[in-house]
């Protein structure tokens, strides 16, 4: 057996090794390179099926693999410990990758092309998803399949000078997982030399010229990472299979604008305004492909029309500003809002512009509910989450519902990122919140949708947002030449057709989310610094609507919503309210009918379906836990009567004990001859013992000083009984 040839490259980007390595594992991959970063490890791998399909669309498939042995970690499930289905962070990281490398690929290849990433190691503190976008960039540049990279990836991140001072911003490239908790965003950028390819990230209403910035910083450092691949490729890359020649389809092209010039202009002004769906190009295909002869299959035709229609919706929109619904390029579609449209549930809104349509739902809970995140990097939770679902109804079409997909696991994750900067602290708002939004009508920019529905959702929840957000989605259309042209709130059939899907949203002081995809090889930087300020421009109408419907949160929360408050108590006293093997604290949920949570930090979550309920808990915990002092007076409850004194309950959840010697100046044969159960009686504190006893006193005044001390009385029994110790 011939052992392979180990070549290795590497790069220092911010202090630290980044090394490329080609051969040593998965030979008979067609390219597989293992990416290094600090001690975080990824293996990528590609391979191309050895036929074409027959698909309409390229095949291309990027699975990101999670291996929990990366981190050292084993699953914490009891029964199950092999790895499940991706997570939601997985797969994010896949769409990542898949945004980034799907442009470049030559639109006539129809072979499977799969990409796998693995997780080998994980130190905690480099992330492993963009150094998998740069393996596989690298595997693919090596590789024969034809593709017109290489591109590059870097997390990008931002601390602010102190007071504003512009002179002190910093930017970070790929910052450690400790810088990452003091940045203001979190945004991966990549791109080719010279063009932005797909940006992904959460900020926390950044301004757009710190963006732009940071974008641009972004690309001087893919440059160095890109020459570090194309150094790989000239040392060990394959010679490119060349794409096929796309000859069929234009000729078919030519053939239908000749003969069937009327029909087809009849059919495309018929079409309906939707996302999907409209049986007009259907129709004519059946009717072309019928008067060949059969020539032509009935799907070849309907492809090249709907690519006939796709050049026709550029050609009036850069050659005469038309987009296909009439309106001018930066206007946006009629917008409709109303909030409170469901009775039982925490809160709810629709927000509507134009044909798409979505309705967001509110829940609250306890924080018992946030969710756990098992990853190779270790556990984390979530408090905020946002669901997306978007039926086969809302584009007029029948389909499977089941699991979520990955583009609504996608649009999802951005509508939750674009509010997280906005949702307050467990601090503020001791809730866990979900939120899930139902697309009812779909005709571009779902998500962005689902973030306005959201904000209002939130607010008629009582959620005290500290602003609403905001968002839209800008287009493009690209010429032959240089020219081009930006469309604001892009519908869904100028999506199919254009070159840009460019997803900003925020508040009225900056940017909270921004994503990315490009058909074509890349942005220019002032394509992305105009897109930006238009997205502004169109966040702030949109913004109008959103507080015309709704200014402000509302001031309290529903009444079918939990009632949740946080009592903080000295760690040292967790015990007493737990008591003796969880004794105490099951009797305060029974009798006061809610749940009590209690952290290590001494944080005593109290939740229930009343105000009243949970006020009494909340009295009942902060009974257990008050300091008493002597000489302090209480009215207490009678609560237990034993031959030598009485119990009386000062504090909920608090008793201390008057012996019969403290009830009466005089002789007291019976504590029953004085108290009765559930009699209120005046107490005073006499002692708190070193065991925290506490020893009450019914006397006060002149009263208490004709009665000694115990410990000075006269030797001798009181009674005709022996009393014995004191045992309480």
């Amino acid at each position: 057996m011939i052992k392979q040839k180990i070549v290795k490259k590497s790069l220092d980007i911010s202090g630290r090794t980044l090394s490329l390595e080609v051969g040593r594992f998965a030979e008979q991959a067609n390219a597989a390179v293992i990416a290094q970063y600090g001690d975080t490890m990824v293996l990528a791998t590609v391979v191309a099926s050895s036929r074409e399909t027959t698909l309409d669309y390229f095949p291309l498939s990027v699975e990101y693999v999670e291996r929990l042995y990366a981190g050292g970690r084993i699953k914490g499930s009891r029964w199950v410990k092999r790895e499940g289905r991706p997570s939601d962070d997985a797969v994010l990281s896949g769409r990542v990758i898949d945004r980034s490398i799907r442009p470049l690929f030559p639109k006539t290849y129809k072979h499977d092309v799969q990409v796998i990433v693995t997780v080998l190691s994980v130190d905690g503190v480099n992330d492993p998803d963009v150094l998998g976008l740069v393996a596989v960039s690298a595997a693919l540049s090596i590789s024969s399949i034809p593709w017109k990279g290489p591109v590059a990836g870097v997390r990008m991140g931002f601390v602010r000078g102190e007071d504003g001072a512009k002179s002190e911003d910093k930017y970070f490239v790929n910052p450690t997982i400790t810088e990452q908790e003091l940045s203001d965003f979190d945004f991966i950028v990549s791109s080719t030399k010279d063009k932005v390819l797909m940006l992904e990230g959460g900020f926390c209403e950044t301004p757009e010229d710190v963006t732009y910035e940071a974008i641009l910083k972004a690309k001087e450092a893919n440059s160095k990472i890109i020459k570090l691949i194309n150094e790989l490729t000239e040392e060990v890359g394959k010679t490119k299979e060349k794409a096929p020649e796309a000859t069929e389809a234009e000729d078919l092209k030519k053939k239908i604008v000749a003969d069937y010039k009327k029909e087809m202009e009849a059919a495309f002004a018929k079409k309906a305004e939707k996302e999907y769906g409209g049986t007009e190009i259907a129709e004519l295909a059946k009717t072309i492909v019928e008067a060949n002869g059969g020539d032509y299959t009935a799907k070849a035709v309907e492809e090249a029309l709907d690519g006939l229609f796709k050049k026709k919706i550029r050609e009036d929109i850069l050659t005469k500003g038309k987009r296909f619904d009439g309106r001018k390029t930066d206007e946006i579609r009629p917008l409709d809002a109303d909030v409170g449209l469901l009775p039982r549930t925490h809160g709810s809104a629709m927000f509507k512009r134009g044909q798409t349509q979505v309705l967001t739902v509110v829940t609250l809970g306890t924080p018992s509910l946030e969710q756990l995140i098992e990853s190779p990097a270790g556990e984390e939770s979530k408090r905020y989450i946002h669901h997306y679902s978007m039926p086969p109804y809302s584009v007029g079409e029948t389909g499977r519902i089941g699991t979520p997909n990955r583009r609504e696991i996608g649009h999802g994750a951005l509508a939750e990122r674009a509010l997280l900067a906005v949702i307050p602290t467990e601090e503020e708002f001791p809730y866990t919140i979900r939120l899930v939004s139902e697309v009812m009508s779909s005709n571009g920019s779902t998500s962005m949708a689902s973030t306005c529905g959201s904000t209002l959702a939130l607010m008629d929840a009582g959620v005290p947002i500290k602003e609403p957000v905001a968002g839209i989605s800008i287009g493009l259309m690209t010429g032959k030449t240089k020219e081009y042209v930006l469309l604001t709130d892009i519908l869904g059939i100028e999506d199919f057709s254009g070159d840009m899907d460019f997803k900003v949203a925020g508040t009225k002081n900056g940017i909270t989310a921004i994503q990315l995809d490009v058909k074509i090889d890349g942005l220019t930087d002032e394509m992305m610094k105009e897109t930006l300020e238009r997205a502004r421009i169109a966040r702030m109408k949109i913004l109008e609507k959103i507080l015309s419907v709704l200014a402000t949160p509302r001031k309290s929360l529903s009444k079918y919503a939990p009632k949740v408050s946080v009592v903080k108590i000295p760690t040292e006293k967790i015990g007493e309210v737990i008591g003796p093997g969880g004794k105490v604290i099951r009797m305060i949920m029974a009798e006061t009918e809610t749940t009590v949570d209690v952290d290590d930090d001494g944080s005593v979550v109290i939740a229930g379906t009343s105000t009243d309920s949970v006020n009494k808990a909340i009295d009942w915990v902060k009974g257990l836990t008050r300091e008493v002092n002597v000489n302090e007076e209480f009215e207490g409850e009678v609560k237990r009567i034993l031959p030598f004194g009485a119990f009386v309950e000062i504090l909920p959840g608090k008793e201390g004990m008057v012996h019969v010697s403290q009830m009466s100046t005089g002789y007291v044969n019976s504590p029953d001859d004085v108290v009765k159960l559930g009699q209120k009686v005046k107490v005073r504190v006499m002692e708190v013992d070193d065991q925290h006893r506490i020893n009450l006193s019914m006397l006060f005044g002149e009263d208490a000083k004709k009665v000694p001390p115990r410990e000075h009385r006269e030797a001798g029994p009181r009674r005709p009984f022996n009393r014995g110790p004191r045992r309480y």
